[in-house]
């Protein structure tokens, strides 16, 4: 994805022809906050399974007795400044820290590894972004004496955003801390109800001591406690076959190959999915379709490819192919695109000029391209999205770019290969940023502005949408009051449901037309298909606001009570609605006062991990930007609080004063 790919794929395939062929390979990254002992664990491994050469072993035994301690005595083995062997710029072994990716390979009779060493310091978490952007695996380490650190928390978030779908967290230095079990517990709790957060597969937590070797690549006996996994062992079992995607054959052209007048191919590294002789593709763009008449390799023909394999295709009729073109399998095409939907990690000391024009390198493809709209930053501490004109080194957000050209594309979710891009200033020809596509753009609008915004809503093909029988003008008129839809948005336990059941009783009384839609009741039916990950909630508030936008219509006062973490969705079913008539109200509770009304006993389970994604505990909130009314329900009472929505539909103009 990044700018060094060539270079790795080199070296992975130089590696592969120093090792037996048919041995697996598993590509990781490790990252961790300064001075938590990454490259000592790199080093550490490196050691323990004897792959390092004699020579290299003498000069690191060398640099370490020239550290020794007052009394001059030489370090024993076990002693060895093991991050020496990794930490091979200068400035790195003067400083003591990590700057740049450092690749190093290993192997064991059951797999070969290449390992991203990445730095830890905040100011190099673009070299984390590139370490990782051909990541399998993930190793973030924790110091057991420092904890949940910032840096951390934003390892596992860019690991996250990668989509490296293992993760392996790893409390180091537990020598420091007497192997201390309750140490451990504290620490892997607090990340574990960080990690809920993040859309990682499979999360592993090992305590280890890189120094003394506690579990690295033998059992600790330190450790009596942890009765699970070395971290070696780790490395070696876990299963990466099913991350790659075999479905979707995407196959980037490189260059053409013509070696005499009777031989024209197309060469090219097999992006993704799988293909055969004879079977149908498309090129893109320009959608001229063939079969595949043969497919050479150095070794000659083959009968099949998969990703990583580098090929060279032949079709059976004459197309015009060249260099940044794609064949597809015909039945099963990409998005072919102008602008498109990406996260975006800014790797560039100079902030993001939305005026001037990048080159987009997608797989094979360059096109000029322009950042288009900037819709959002997150802050890695909290995860919550912020309203941002620009991005500066190491930030972090959402954004759509408009490209000159078209570009084939997947969403980075289920191919990371057609979904990742890189930007590059064609200034200094630099890497300013890498990219992972979410899809085409829907004209998302930025954070502070969606409100304003009518989002993109899809519909069934082949349908015509049909007016009401009867106006909602007419509706209201004979109802004697407008409609609207009240949105009571706050955390559980907060008192939304209470407030609104209160308000519907109140307005029922006065002879309103009403309809309650709670979050409980639409989950036993409309929403029962649904978990509550950051995409079903999502859907959940999508089907909740086109229904609310019906019961509208018919002319009713529409009271919805969801907890609706995200201002994204919130603004989303103001936008089904005229101005004016989405009136939101934010029912305000400190979280610990939530926690102690806890009616169901929710916060308890989440606390205790029997609920996941549990906003507030282990999910995100964001209160309302800009709502119509805000309930301080720590302040008022039930009745007051009913009251102040009352008053305020009066002042609006939505019902009639009481007449009493």
């Amino acid at each position: 994805m990044l700018s060094d790919h060539s270079s790795i794929h080199a070296f992975e395939t130089r590696f592969s022809q120093l090792t037996i062929p048919t041995m697996d390979l598993l590509r990781f990254t490790t990252a961790g906050s300064v001075d938590d002992g990454k490259s000592t664990l790199i080093g550490r491994l490196l050691y323990d399974t004897q792959e390092v050469f004699d020579d290299r072993l003498e000069k690191i035994r060398d640099a370490s007795n020239g550290q020794a301690g007052g009394d001059g005595a030489p370090h024993t083995d076990e002693e060895l400044e093991l991050a020496l062997l990794t930490d091979g710029l200068r400035d790195e072994r003067e400083q003591g820290i990590t700057i740049d990716v450092a690749y190093r390979y290993f192997s064991t009779p059951r797999r070969k590894f290449i390992i991203a060493d990445t730095p830890g310091h905040e100011q190099y978490t673009r070299n984390m972004v590139t370490g990782a952007s051909t990541a399998q695996l993930a190793v973030v380490l924790l110091d057991a004496r420092k904890g949940v650190l910032p840096q951390s928390k934003r390892h596992g978030f860019i690991a996250s955003l990668l989509q490296i779908p293992h993760m392996v967290v790893t409390v180091n230095k537990m020598d420091l801390v007497d192997y201390d079990e309750d140490v451990y517990r504290e620490i892997i709790d607090e990340y574990r109800e960080f990690a809920e957060q993040l859309d990682v597969k499979d999360i592993t937590f090992i305590p280890v001591s890189a120094l003394h070797g506690d579990n690295v690549v033998q059992q600790s006996e330190n450790m009596p406690w942890y009765q699970g996994s070395t971290l070696l062992h780790q490395l070696e079992t876990v299963k990466t076959t099913a991350d790659r995607n075999m479905v979707d054959f995407r196959f980037p052209v490189q260059t053409v190959i013509r070696p005499h007048q009777d031989f024209r191919g197309f060469a090219g590294e097999v992006a993704s999915g799988t293909i055969r002789p004879g079977e149908e593709v498309t090129v893109l763009p320009s959608g001229k379709v063939s079969t595949v008449e043969a497919i050479t390799t150095f070794d000659g023909d083959v009968e099949e490819a998969g990703p990583g394999e580098s090929v060279v295709i032949s079709l059976a009729d004459e197309i015009d192919v060249s260099r940044g073109n794609m064949i597809v399998r015909s039945r099963n095409q990409p998005e072919v695109a102008r602008s498109i939907d990406a996260d975006l990690c800014w790797m560039s000391e100079e902030p993001m000029k939305t005026d001037k024009a990048y080159i987009i390198q997608h797989t094979t493809r360059r096109a000029q391209a322009f950042a288009s709209k900037i819709v959002y930053r997150i802050n890695i501490n909290t995860l919550h999205r912020e309203e941002a004109d620009t991005f500066e080194l190491n930030d972090i957000g959402r954004i759509e770019l408009t490209t000159a050209d078209p570009l084939f594309i997947d969403p980075y979710k289920i191919n990371r290969q057609t979904g990742g891009f890189i930007l590059i200033d064609p200034d200094t020809n630099n890497t300013v940023a890498a990219g992972m596509i979410r899809g085409v753009a829907q004209d998302v609008a930025p954070v502070g502005e969606q409100s304003e915004a009518k989002a993109e809503r899809t519909t069934s093909p082949n349908v015509v949408w049909e007016g009401l029988n009867i106006p909602r003008e007419e509706r209201e008129q004979q109802n004697g009051h407008k409609a609207a839809v009240l949105w009571f948005t706050g955390l559980s336990g907060s008192g939304k449901s209470t407030i609104a059941r209160k308000v519907e009783q109140r307005l029922f009384e006065r002879g309103c037309h009403t309809m309650m839609l709670d979050g409980d009741n639409v989950r036993h039916g409309l929403s029962g298909d649904l978990g509550f990950t950051a995409a079903d909630r999502e859907e959940n508030i999508r089907r909740v606001g086109e229904v609310s936008r019906l019961f509208f219509e018919q002319g009713n006062l529409t009271l919805c009570t969801f907890i609706s973490p995200y201002q994204e969705d919130r603004d989303r079913v103001r936008s089904l609605l005229p101005e004016g008539r989405f009136f939101e109200v934010y029912v305000n509770c400190d979280l610990e006062t939530c926690k102690e009304r806890d009616p169901k006993g929710l916060y308890e389970k989440a606390e205790s991990g029997e609920i996941k994604n549990f906003t507030g505990i282990s999910a995100p909130y964001e209160p309302p930007a800009d709502p119509e009314l805000v309930i301080d329900t720590d302040a008022l009472n039930v009745e007051e609080s009913v009251q102040a929505v009352i008053d305020q539909l009066v002042d609006e103009g939505f019902i009639a004063p009481d007449a009493s």
